[in-house]
């Protein structure tokens, strides 16, 4: 019986990494993958996914306008679906994944972040965490070495940020996973 995988973490955690890693084992094992991601990430091109050790496959885009369940019956042969960067996908479209899995017993890999730069949740990572059949924590280390659960945004002087937008597209040079701990003394550092 297949199911709806959520597998999170904080930035640098490998998640996408751990997506490829998954899809090449499917194939290897002669089947196929559907491997999709969000419009809004163009990081590495439009229909790339790619993990920061250098691995990357070719991905379909998904506008959020797009039903994902209708847009699987362009590829009903596949085995599996494959999403990176799911926190950014609409409650909406998170929904019409469970269909996949509900309709067409075929399983449904998510992998995304649990919370942006201010510790609150993303739209899909939400509903993910209220629908998914499993939930897994991909687990990265703070600097400290303790567990890292913030995804800090930095600016160009490297300060924590602490206000803007949900979303700023950005890697290693924007973004620094940090446990709670560190985060905080680093904005009460920067408010002295």
């Amino acid at each position: 019986m297949a199911k709806l995988y959520f597998k999170y973490g904080a930035m640098g955690s490998s998640k996408t990494a751990n997506a490829l890693i998954t899809k090449f084992n499917y194939e290897e094992r002669g089947m196929k993958v559907w491997l999709i991601k969000p419009s809004i990430d163009v990081r590495d091109g439009a229909d790339v996914v790619r993990s920061r050790i250098g691995l990357s496959a070719h991905a379909d885009i998904m506008t959020p306008d797009k039903n994902l369940f209708d847009e699987y019956q362009n590829h009903p042969d596949c085995d599996v679906v494959i999403a990176d960067e799911c926190q950014f996908f609409t409650s909406k479209q998170i929904d019409q994944l469970r269909r996949i899995v509900d309709k067409l017993d075929i399983p449904v890999l998510c992998y995304g972040l649990r919370t942006d730069f201010l510790t609150h949740l993303f739209e899909g990572s939400r509903r993910l965490f209220e629908v998914a059949d499993s939930i897994t924590e991909i687990k990265t280390i703070c600097t400290c070495g303790k567990k890292a659960i913030v995804n800090a945004r930095i600016d160009g002087e490297g300060k924590v940020v602490t206000e803007g937008g949900q979303i700023l597209i950005g890697g290693n040079d924007s973004y620094v996973a940090m446990c709670h701990s560190c985060w905080q003394n680093a904005i009460e550092q920067q408010l002295k």
